[in-house]
């Protein structure tokens, strides 16, 4: 048994999302969005480099010693899967751990509103997760890939780094295929996913202009895309996919928003008031006639508006979903304003007054 296996089974029994271990400091444990350490040694250079080259191939180890980083699924000997990132900094190596359940959770269990179940049901576009690092993306996909396996025929091709969580085939058949390993970029296992009869194509994350330009490609020749961002609700998402591309792309990217976006679903987690778990939380835009129309006329600071009154068809903004939740004791208030917009509207709930600005009740408006 590999000696970091030891850290890795002492954080499954604690029940952490993910283990750090870096030169100077003991192992340290991430508990429900927060950092803790284990009562160990401060790990030395020579020490932890010792416990990582024990775990990678002869290729990894070349990569790493060119000075790149290395993202790679890692299955313990005696069981669980680890998602890895291995870096070097000014003191030696670094690596954080993420475990991934070896059950993909369905969108019930995840308490995900209705309309995630319902954007499954579509047959072409795009439909984007997005979120900070650490917020869920991977496993809200994993869940929708699950609800598509289960209940439709389907050819479904995933292109991640790495792989996390393992679909087997149930009714759909499911590819997955992973950087580095498989493919060079995401942008060349998109090219090619489409000479391979998909009807679903799954994009880690879409990084650079070649993977969403490709991504749209998709979308618009009859292909479902589920795919990630590092946005933290809707209107930045598009915006940041406008910009991505050059300038002379930019009335046809917004052509396409407007056309083949489905939808745009941004998540945060939550502490539980316990403190013991944490929920997701989440922004939720459905591509209308009014927004696309938004979209193309350059008026997308707007589309708050348009999510604000259409509830009825699953939209809404994420103060609205932090203060239900708030309201239903569902989430801790203190940890919600974080992540909000207009903290203000939180005052009444926080126990930590120096978390919100001085307000004159008289000017508090509605969500």
């Amino acid at each position: 048994m590999a000696r970091i296996d030891a850290f890795l089974k002492l954080g499954l029994a604690q029940g952490c999302s993910d283990i750090h271990l870096a030169v100077g400091v003991p192992p340290m444990l991430r508990m429900n969005g927060d950092l803790m350490p284990i009562k160990f040694r401060e790990l030395s250079d020579t020490e932890l480099e010792s416990y990582i080259l024990e775990i990678l191939t002869a290729k990894q180890k070349d990569v790493l010693h060119q000075g790149s980083d290395l993202d790679f699924s890692y299955v313990a000997e005696e069981g669980g899967r680890f998602r890895v990132n291995v870096f070097r900094k000014a003191t030696g190596y670094g690596a954080v751990f993420r475990f991934i359940p070896d059950d993909v959770p369905t969108l019930e269990q995840l308490n995900m509103p209705p309309i995630l179940t319902k954007l499954c049901d579509y047959h072409q576009g795009m439909i984007l997760v997005t979120g900070s690092t650490g917020t869920g993306k991977s496993t809200t996909l994993a869940a929708m890939i699950d609800h598509l396996n289960s209940t439709r025929s389907l050819n479904i091709i995933s292109l991640e780094d790495p792989i996390e969580f393992v679909h087997p085939s149930k009714q759909s058949q499911v590819i997955q295929r992973e950087l580095g390993t498989h493919v060079t970029s995401f942008a060349d296992g998109v090219r090619s996913a489409m000479r391979e009869d998909p009807d679903v194509i799954l994009v880690g994350e879409l990084r650079d202009a070649d993977t969403i330009s490709m991504a749209m490609t998709a979308a618009e020749t009859g292909h479902l895309v589920l795919a990630t961002l590092h946005t933290t609700n809707a209107v930045k998402t598009l915006d940041r996919i406008i910009d991505a591309l050059p300038g002379e792309l930019r009335e046809q990217t917004k052509g396409f928003l407007a056309m083949s976006l489905k939808a745009v679903v941004t998540q945060v987690l939550i502490k539980t008031p316990d403190g013991r778990a944490r929920r997701a939380i989440l922004e939720i835009l459905v591509n209308t006639r009014a927004i696309a129309n938004l979209i193309t006329s350059d008026q997308t600071h707007q589309i708050p508006s348009q999510m604000q009154t259409g509830r009825d068809l699953g939209m809404q903004l994420m103060d609205r979903s932090l203060l239900d939740a708030i309201s239903a004791k569902e989430i801790d208030a203190d940890d919600a304003i974080r992540f909000a917009t207009d903290k203000k509207k939180f005052q009444r709930y926080v126990t930590d007054s120096g978390m919100v600005p001085v307000l004159d009740m008289g000017d508090e408006s509605t969500v």
